[in-house]
Parts: structure tokens; C-alpha cells; sequence
């Protein structure tokens, strides 16, 4: 019960701080940093989400999935470019983070595809992305929507 209070009371003041605190997921010490999204023309184009995920703990995590009440199909895809620089983009799979490294979701690599939107991607807004780990454990980020031609956090 104390740790479930605990986990609820951290959960909501990361919720309140917004970009200021990274989330944390709890045991398997996994840092969520600087997520941002685009905003969207309206529905029929998925939007993307972007971040850097470590892995602060001893043990490798494994983020095996997304979900987000934003999209019916959230996916981590990863952008290739072939020696003809013709760019592709695919599932990525289950993505390993090994101790005390990270993983960057940024533009032109891998990156949370939101496919099939629920409403339009809308500057100033935010939404809850929840990354699925292969130990069952979860941390949600609330992710800010900046303008259409935002690059990066910063923008």
C-alpha cells in the first residue's frame, strides 16, 4: 500500500512539473528527458513523438510497446536511408538499453510513430505516452505538441 501511495504521489507531481522533471519508472530506474512532438495537419497523417530514454539502473531494459489515448496505433519505427538516399521508415522492434546508456527517439532515427490519431495534434497541447517495458513495468510522459516546424525540445 505505502509503495503504491508513493509511486501515485510521484506519478502526479511529475504530471504538475511537466518538462522541468524527467519521469521515472519506478525499478527499473528508466529517466524519460526532453519529449516533444509536432503538431498535425489535421488526422489523416501520423504524428511522431521524440525523446531520450536511460537507463540510470544495473540491469538492461527492454521497451517492447507505446500506448497513448492520442493514436490506435502507436509504434517505435526507425528511419533508414539506403545508399541511393531514398528513406524508409519500419517497425523497430523491441529496443534493449543497457545499463547506464540511452536511447534517442529524434527525427530522421528511431521514434514513436502515432498512427491513426484520435483528434488533431494541436500546438499547445499535450498528451500521455505510455512506454511498455518487458518486465510489465510502464512510465508515462506527458508529451508537449510544439509547432509544425519545431526541431527539437527547445523550439
Amino acid at each position: 500500500m505505502k509503495k503504491y501511495i508513493l509511486t501515485s504521489t510521484l506519478a502526479a507531481l511529475l504530471t504538475l512539473g511537466g518538462l522541468s522533471v524527467p519521469a521515472l519508472a519506478g525499478p527499473e530506474d528508466v529517466v524519460v528527458e526532453n519529449a516533444w512532438s509536432r503538431a498535425s495537419i489535421g488526422m489523416n497523417r501520423p504524428g511522431a513523438a521524440y525523446m531520450t530514454i536511460r537507463n540510470t539502473g544495473d540491469e538492461p531494459v527492454t521497451l517492447t510497446g507505446l500506448a497513448t489515448p492520442l493514436a490506435m496505433m502507436p509504434e517505435i519505427h526507425e528511419t533508414k536511408t539506403n545508399a541511393e538516399g531514398v528513406s524508409s521508415m519500419s517497425p523497430a522492434g523491441e529496443i534493449a538499453i543497457a545499463p547506464g546508456e540511452s536511447v534517442a527517439l529524434e527525427p530522421g532515427g528511431l521514434h514513436a510513430m502515432l498512427m491513426r490519431l484520435q483528434e488533431p495534434m494541436t500546438e499547445g497541447d499535450t498528451f500521455p505516452l505510455t512506454l511498455l517495458f518487458d518486465d510489465g513495468g510502464e512510465v508515462t510522459v506527458e508529451v508537449p505538441i510544439l509547432g509544425i516546424a519545431a526541431r527539437g525540445p527547445e523550439d
